[in-house]
């Protein structure tokens, strides 16, 4: 007998391994019929997932951590055993204010410290605040404008507007002039560029390499209240994102993603995320970004509690919340990599022995030790070159200036 589960996404190309899931039937053969439901806002997610009326969703890996500390209008605790992938996100800004930054787009995509002071130069030649648009106050892409905009001495409350909008209304918000820049989950940001909006002005991947970007969220009581389809859901999943890794299917999966059940855009623009082949201005040709978007190799799917920390200390650094063993504990046991492994342990997928490592730290390829095969980490590396030890958060904390 089937399993039904209902699981709410939005129209990004990182719904990727869900669609996978579903279509090419690593899911029906775990047992389960998948009923994804498509939704147009992360606060319209996060209700949909909070009251019940769907059992996981597609989510931002902050929105997790921020819900379950009771940031958000309708507080609920939440899991997240399963990481759906990392990076996969672009800034770009209206093509006069990029005029102010470094000409050459693979040398500003290549250098995030560098730029983000030319974007604090720029701000000035703008003569007015620019309005950027967030997908929402607890995205992991606006946690990383804001982390990397104040590398350069730059106020994301003070010097800029951050305007949420859903990522499917941002490239028509920069055509009607009510902002000025967004950063979203692709395709969104290559959107803009092809309609002749914007230019790319830095992508998720140089500014945290690996860096957390989107979990499957259930309700904590619903997770440990059904552990069987659970399991079977990230055995479905750990296939559907191995199929997803593989090159050979990605002109398949844009084609997928394409069509009006998923993101609704064209395929060529979904399979430049990923084929990792970014076009940062319309008419050149694409740079080449071969780990743009993760979604199974080097452990992208492993829920690290120290990256849910690292979200926690950005939520605290910006006054969102305050500082308290019990929310550290709170924002750590969001990510559950007891249940990734108790599900996958008979799998051969391999898993790390440890919950939580440095972050940042990874320069180079890392074999390290797993329970089950040979696993190496990619670099981590975060563009200012901090490192986050999670047993040291107080420190890390003590790193930034105080919010004003």
């Amino acid at each position: 007998m089937m399993t039904s589960l209902k699981i709410a996404f939005l129209p990004l190309t990182d719904a990727a391994v869900l669609a996978v899931a579903r279509e090419r039937g690593f899911a029906e053969e775990e047992g389960l019929a998948i009923d994804l439901v498509r939704t147009t806002s992360w606060a319209t997610l996060r209700d949909r997932l909070v009251f019940g009326q769907v059992q996981a969703a597609h989510m931002l890996a902050p929105l997790a951590v921020a819900v379950t500390l009771g940031l958000s209008q309708q507080p609920a605790a939440l899991a997240a055993p399963y990481k759906l992938n990392v990076n996969g996100n672009m800034l770009v800004m209206a093509n006069d204010f990029a005029r102010a930054l470094e000409p050459d787009i693979a040398a500003r995509l290549a250098d995030p410290l560098g730029t983000a002071h030319d974007f604090a130069a720029a701000i000035g030649l703008w003569k007015r605040k620019p309005v950027i648009g967030v997908v929402h106050r607890f995205s992991s892409h606006a946690v990383m404008l804001r982390y990397w905009l104040a590398s350069a001495g730059i106020d994301p409350d003070r010097d800029v507007l951050l305007r949420v909008l859903p990522p499917s209304l941002t490239v028509e918000a920069m055509a009607a002039g009510e902002i000025d820049g967004f950063i979203a989950g692709e395709p969104w940001g290559s959107a803009a560029i092809d309609a002749g909006l914007a230019e790319a002005v830095a992508i998720g991947e140089r500014i945290w390499r690996r860096g957390v970007e989107k979990v499957l969220a259930f309700r904590t009581g619903w997770l440990e209240e059904n552990p069987d389809p659970v399991d079977r859901l990230l055995r479905a999943l750990a296939r559907a994102a191995a199929w997803c890794d593989d090159p050979a299917h990605h002109e398949a999966l844009a084609h997928l993603l394409s069509g009006p059940r998923y993101v609704d855009q064209p395929a060529d623009l979904l399979l430049r995320a990923l084929d990792g082949r970014v076009v940062a201005r319309a008419g050149d040709p694409p740079l080449a970004s071969p780990d743009f978007m993760l979604f199974s190799r080097e452990a992208t799917a492993f829920p690290w509690r120290s990256q849910a920390l690292w979200i926690y200390s950005q939520l605290v650094r910006w006054g969102m919340v305050d500082h308290s063993p019990a929310h550290a504990a709170q924002a750590a046991a969001v990510f559950r990599p007891d249940v990734f492994r108790r599900a996958l342990a008979d799998s051969d997928v391999p898993m790390p022995g440890a919950s939580m490592k440095l972050e940042g730290a990874v320069e180079l390829p890392l074999a390290v030790g797993s329970r089950r095969g040979e696993l190496t980490l990619g670099p981590d590396r975060f563009f200012d070159g901090r490192v986050f030890d999670p047993e040291r958060l107080d420190d890390f904390l003590a790193g930034f200036p105080p919010p004003r």
